[in-house]
């Protein structure tokens, strides 16, 4: 069996897709281990990315020249208010189309477009071509930015002409997947499809990543660290669990003795939360690591990690860092909010609360810190379902579905 997989984001660190892409091509090889896989891949900047860990047989390397003519750029100034479409977004599409265009796809069994970030382009740039009706359209993120939950992005007509581009997409491929249930639903109804829409979980592979590195690992100083890394945006709260975290330490001299906060975040959010904290002791602000770092921490020096979705109302992406955290055999913690793609996947309740509500989140959180102060026994909040055997049971229904249909 051979596969094409066309990727736009394999770097090892700094981004979620990148390790997420990483490790679907490992989990593809175990689930084939016979299997011939071949990538192109098609990044917007030069960067170290150690392809050589990949298990992969051949891979072809572009980088995307993203630099727009001027008279583009002065003609769109006009063009887009009256067109309702940008010339700007229509050049970079057309660089990625004149790469994906010359692909030799008709070798290949089974094909992968693999989207990184919120504006797809790699998707959109297939658009129209003959490789697409024989591609399985991946997305990483709902499309346009309007139905991302927790965005502040309004519905323009610009965004509208955005949708009717990827409406053609997902009607012209073979099929299409994400990596949640509920954004797979949602999609269905969204763009109308005829054909079954997928989800595929993310995973997590620690063999396609360098982790050699610990230079800069934060070693605990109390005997619970809670640990959170990531950004704050999408309507992610943090506040509420940390002001939580700081009531209980301030009633209890046993949280406040044997418990720590720490959070890497990066941008206006480090900044902004450590001049908030900075007077609470058990509380750390700092900025982001390595992956490599990142990954020590996570699984040996902390006790709980939490997991922010997106809020405050309705969440139906999967969050990158899950199959990771899975992976630890550490407790989560997640704030989520009432309607979420995190709650239909962890069976006990311990591990999750809502974004809402102050008093359920003081309350679970101390039944953890409790827990963990009592003992340190693995545990799968998880079970099974970032498996290599539940990876291959969706992977088949999407590889082997007839016509994508049901």
């Amino acid at each position: 069996m051979k596969f094409l997989i066309i990727e736009q984001d394999l770097r090892i660190w700094g981004t979620s897709q990148g390790i997420i892409s990483r490790s679907f091509l490992a989990k593809l090889k175990t689930a084939f281990p016979q299997s011939i896989i071949d990538v192109v891949y098609i990044k917007q900047e030069n960067s170290e990315d150690q392809l050589d860990l990949l298990p992969i047989d051949a891979i072809e390397t572009h980088i995307v020249n993203l630099k727009t003519p001027f008279f583009t750029k002065w003609f769109n100034k006009i063009y887009w208010r009256v067109f309702h479409q940008s010339l700007l977004v229509e050049h970079i599409h057309k660089q990625y189309a004149n790469i994906i265009a010359k692909i030799d796809y008709q070798k290949y069994d089974h094909i992968f477009i693999r989207s990184a970030g919120i504006n797809h382009e790699v998707i959109l740039a297939a658009k129209d071509l003959p490789i697409l009706k024989k591609a399985i359209v991946n997305f990483h993120d709902p499309y346009p930015l309007f139905w991302y939950a927790g965005t502040q992005s309004p519905l323009t007509n610009l965004e509208l002409f955005k949708f009717k581009k990827m409406l053609e997409v997902v009607s012209q491929s073979k099929t299409c997947m994400s990596s949640a249930q509920l954004m797979a639903d949602d999609m269905q109804y969204l763009y109308g499809s005829r054909k079954k829409i997928y989800h595929l979980p993310h995973q997590y592979d620690a063999s396609v990543f360098d982790l050699s590195d610990v230079s800069t690992v934060l070693k605990k100083n109390r005997k619970i660290l809670i640990s959170y890394h990531g950004a704050i945006m999408f309507g992610r709260n943090i506040e509420i669990l940390l002001d939580t975290y700081i009531d209980l330490i301030e009633n209890n001299a046993v949280y406040k003795e044997n418990t720590e906060f720490v959070l890497r975040l990066k941008g206006v959010d480090l900044k902004k939360m450590a001049q908030k904290y900075s007077e609470t002791p058990n509380i750390q602000v700092l900025g982001m690591v390595s992956f490599s770092n990142s990954c020590f921490e996570q699984s040996h020096e902390a006790d709980i990690n939490v997991i922010l979705e997106n809020g405050p109302i309705y969440s139906n992406t999967l969050v990158g860092k899950a199959p990771f955290l899975a992976a630890t055999g550490k407790p989560v913690f997640v704030l989520a909010p009432e309607r979420s793609e995190m709650r239909s996947l962890l069976k006990d309740n311990q591990y999750i609360a809502s974004y809402s509500d102050a008093a359920e989140i003081k309350s679970k959180l101390e039944n953890l810190i409790q827990n963990r102060l009592n003992s340190d026994e693995a545990v799968y909040p998880f079970e099974d379902y970032f498996s290599d055997e539940n990876f291959k049971i969706h992977l088949d229904a999407i590889l082997f579905a007839k016509g994508g249909e049901n």
